[in-house]
């Protein structure tokens, strides 16, 4: 699962990106739009593996993980044509808007609207040019009368229409048909997008007050997108800090959370993800899947073999474990059950799987 984290120049993009990582990505000169993404990952926050861990003392810990992609920023009515093909291989976007003032940087006003919309017409832009060349092989190929063919000249020139209007491809009305033409398509605006608004130490404290965040919040809620308040240089501060250390840091600031432990858990669910817990004296292991997924092919997120040997599931939810304090008390209240191949794997379900290969 990969979130590349865009957005114009100077915003702020590498340094969420070094806050979510840990890593120490050089952020003084990364406005080169030909500069080669940085890549990280991030733990995905879950209290139910720290209580499991608080309750097995495993030797090992592993928590469900995001991989994020600091991609270049993109200059309004600019080229960026190495950096788009970094977005194409990423899952989602979370773009980083400035919500604060700085006239060391910028010359302007800080405009969150306006440079949100900038910053996605020329993902726009982009993806007009992608559907233009589509639709040219696509003309030529329904010569041979193809249906297939006939009816992807149809979606392109629609889509182009649509795109043109300065709306993005993911607001676009497409037939299931029209998903398998687009399957390998390339489209930048057809990924679900987050709105991470940077704001100084003061804005995050004056969230109410800020006009940027609050205009931001209304743009996003127009396309049914999220938009989180994040403090980037503050957050890449405290993530250096001690536990302890950190906790003061965010007391200060009247917080109980870190914007990025929110940033996370939206992106992971933004992508429809789950998680199913296995846990032991071995390892309390956090495993992700796809809302929807089945018991054997959750397995076989584990090993393969244990997908192909499949024989049944062993599930306590992880809330009633907690409840009832032990998994011995758990399975006294009959709340410890047996699954076989059809059952739909819920988040949280604490899971051994049983298998003979």
């Amino acid at each position: 699962m990969k979130l590349g984290i865009v957005g114009l120049p100077n915003v702020g993009k590498t340094t969420l990106f070094n806050a979510l990582t840990g890593a120490r990505a050089e952020t003084s000169s990364y406005s080169n739009a030909g500069a080669k993404p940085n890549i990280g990952t991030a733990k995905v926050p879950d209290e139910r593996l720290d209580w499991l861990a608080e309750y097995y003392h495993p030797k090992k810990y592993t928590p469900a993980t995001i991989e994020f992609v600091d991609v270049a920023g993109v200059s309004a009515g600019g080229k960026g044509n190495e950096v788009f093909q970094a977005i194409r291989q990423v899952d989602a976007l979370v773009q980083v808007v400035r919500c604060f003032e700085n006239e060391d940087i910028f010359l302007e006003k800080a405009d969150a609207v306006r440079d949100a919309s900038s910053f996605e017409l020329e993902l726009i832009l982009a993806d007009i040019e992608v559907v233009e060349r589509r639709l040219e092989r696509a003309k030529k190929n329904a010569k041979s009368g193809d249906k297939k063919y006939k009816r992807e000249v149809e979606m392109c020139q629609a889509l182009i229409a649509h795109l043109e209007e300065e709306k993005p491809a993911r607001d676009f009305e497409f037939t299931d048909e029209d998903k398998d033409i687009l399957a390998d398509g390339g489209l930048l605006t057809i990924k679900p997008v987050i709105y991470a608004a940077n704001l100084d130490e003061d804005g995050m404290s004056h969230l109410d007050a800020n006009a940027n965040f609050k205009a931001l919040s209304e743009y996003a809620a127009k396309q049914g997108a999220a938009v989180l308040p994040v403090a980037a240089k503050f957050e890449e501060d405290i993530a250096e800090l001690d536990d302890e250390e950190a906790r003061m840091f965010m007391e200060d600031l009247g917080l109980t959370e870190t914007g990025l432990d929110r940033l996370i858990r939206t992106s992971y669910d933004l992508l429809g993800y789950i998680s199913f817990l296995t846990a032991g004296e071995d390892d309390v292991h956090a495993w992700t899947i796809v809302k929807g997924t089945k018991a054997p092919r959750a397995a076989g997120k584990i090993h393969t073999d244990i997908e192909r040997g499949f024989i049944r599931a062993e599930i306590v939810a992880f809330e009633d474990l907690k409840a009832c304090g032990s998994m011995a008390a758990a399975k006294e209240k009959g709340l410890f059950r047996l699954e076989g191949k059809e059952y739909v794997m819920q988040d949280g379900d604490v899971t051994q799987f049983r298998f003979n290969v």
